[in-house]
């Protein structure tokens, strides 16, 4: 099995993340960044708002559209309320990463096993992950600035800019660009252009990098012409959301520069290899090259100093760190794999252990929780955690097993497919309702009284109501609708606001709509989900 996996690298990869999440990842509740991108994505397709974007029939330029775009596209050709196929493009740019990174790798002159480790690494990060759902638009600027890198490290490597190359660089940065701006410009690039000059010295003669410089302006303006169009279509809107996100930029989530020095753990389960692969006096002397892992350790460092120095900080932002950390752990797995039978040290051999042997503990008593979950385990939920129990314990006992013996390649694909058992068997079990309250909008569809919101509804909301749900209250004032009886849904957070209107109407409060999953008294429990609807007539 392992040496067909090895044989068809890119499939294995993309196979990887289709049985991981592309079956099963509409079983996680929308977020609000996604119910945000899936919003405009379905204006495009209603309203064919497809260059000026909007929310709810209001502006957004906060993202630019390439993301809304693609998301559109698979939104008319599965259908605009199926949450699975408005994931899938994300899942593809995620396949991307894995793709980009195996072919950078090997253009690091690493071997193609090695390489094939490195992409499965960056596609079983956990944040690189969580990234699909969290804000699926950063895969897409970071996926397309990959592709990017990999051209020009081809470029930089041969002092050669051949007319292919040349263009799908111009077209990669162009489209990580139309994703989301400077971003991965500033996080990716600027990093991978320092850590390249430290690690092989910038070669070659100053018409080359004349050249190089060109292609990326002419790709930065090719991507930056969206901005311009609404600049110019829609100055004072443009210029008022332009004015309020720059500013969040140093008054917004502001942290500490050292906030992001736990970057390592966001890996998730390859936490243990990512801190020790960081270890620079120990790994320099064990790497098959030296040269590539300097360049992946000080490509990692680079970016997250780069990201400590901007005031606004949130834990998503690192995602892009994790592209280079997982070639720096790369490096650590190989070690294992080929050294591992011969270590005597016992410094060197706890951490192997803990790394595999946690994972491979939690698969043995994986059937524990389903006794904290008691009477929730009954129909196909209790046929797939006990399916899942039963595979999880299966790949346990191998990995116990072949920790024994010392195979670490074996292991290393072990926890590989423990992933990938979670996301195919597991996922949907989130779906698994804990919270008694819950009520989807998504009910009032089919009624024939209009709906309205006072001021402010979550996005979610906005979003799983399949429509727009038109605001009363804007800056001018409050709007009188023309309709005599309407529906008024008002997030839990405002309920004062319906005061100002029982003067001109009658109102009887019809139902809670509640798209929490979690217990009220968890963290989890977001009060933005609860939106109270009234049943407004008015007065004679």
């Amino acid at each position: 099995m392992m040496r067909l996996i090895e044989k068809y690298p890119i499939l294995s990869l993309i196979l990887f993340v289709m049985v991981m999440l592309g079956f099963t990842i509409d079983a996680v509740p929308v977020t609000i960044m996604e119910a945000r991108n899936f919003i405009s994505a379905r204006e495009m397709l209603t309203d064919g708002n497809w260059i000026l974007t909007t929310m709810n029939g209001e502006a957004r330029y906060q993202k630019p559209p390439l993301p809304t775009w693609i998301t559109a596209f698979f939104g008319m050709l599965f259908g605009i309320k199926s949450v699975l196929a408005l994931r899938w493009s994300a899942l593809l740019f995620l396949a991307s990463i894995g793709i980009s990174t195996y072919l950078l790798s090997k253009t690091l002159e690493l071997g193609k096993s090695h390489s094939l480790i490195n992409g499965f690494v960056v596609l079983s990060s956990f944040y690189v992950i969580g990234i699909i759902i969290e804000a699926p638009w950063d895969i897409y600027a970071h996926g397309f600035m990959l592709m990017a890198l990999y051209q020009l490290y081809i470029m930089l490597k041969n002092e050669k800019t051949s007319i292919v190359q040349s263009l799908l660089f111009v077209i990669f940065l162009a489209g990580s660009v139309l994703s989301k701006g400077p971003v991965s410009l500033y996080v990716l690039f600027l990093s991978f252009v320092i850590a390249y000059a430290i690690a092989f010295k910038l070669k070659g003669n100053l018409l080359h990098f004349l050249k190089l410089i060109s292609l990326l302006i002419f790709g930065i303006v090719l991507g930056g012409w969206w901005y311009f169009y609404v600049r110019i279509a829609d100055p004072e809107t443009f210029t008022a959301i332009a004015s309020k996100e720059t500013s969040n930029w140093s008054s917004y989530n502001v942290r500490p520069f050292y906030y992001y020095w736990s970057f390592f753990v966001q890996s998730g389960i390859w936490t243990i290899a990512a801190f020790v692969s960081l270890l620079y006096p120990y790994m320099k002397s064990r790497v098959s090259n030296l040269k590539a892992y300097r360049f992946s350790f000080f490509w990692t460092i680079i970016a997250v100093i780069l990201l400590s120095v901007i005031p606004e900080k949130k834990s998503r932002y690192l995602m892009p760190v994790l592209i280079p950390l997982a070639i720096n752990i790369g490096f650590y797995i190989d070690y294992l794999i080929r050294e591992f039978k011969n270590l005597k040290d016992i410094r060197e051999t706890i951490p192997v252990y803990i790394q595999f042997g946690l994972i491979g503990i939690v698969g043995f008593l994986f059937w524990v929780f389903g006794f904290f979950l008691g009477s929730v385990l009954t129909g196909w939920v209790l046929m797939r955690f006990i399916i899942l129990s039963i595979i999880l314990l299966c790949i346990s006992i191998l990995l116990f097993k072949n920790l024994k013996t010392k195979k670490i390649k074996n292991a290393f694909y072990l926890l590989i497919c423990f992933i990938m058992s979670v996301g195919f068997v597991g996922l949907p079990l989130s779906k698994i309702q804990v919270q008694e309250d819950y009520k989807p909008v998504s009910e009032l569809i089919n009624t024939n009284i209009p709906l309205y919101s006072l001021n402010y509804v979550s996005p979610e909301a906005i979003y799983h109501f399949g429509d727009k749900i038109p605001k009363l209250k804007t800056e001018e004032g409050l709007i009188i609708p023309a309709e005599r009886e309407f529906n008024l849904l008002i997030g839990n957070e405002n309920l004062e606001d319906i005061k100002e209107l029982s003067e001109l109407y009658h109102i009887v409060f019809i139902a809670t709509y509640d798209l929490n999953t979690a217990q009220k008294d968890t963290r989890a429990h977001r009060s933005r989900l609860v939106n109270k609807m009234y049943r407004l007539s008015r007065k004679e």
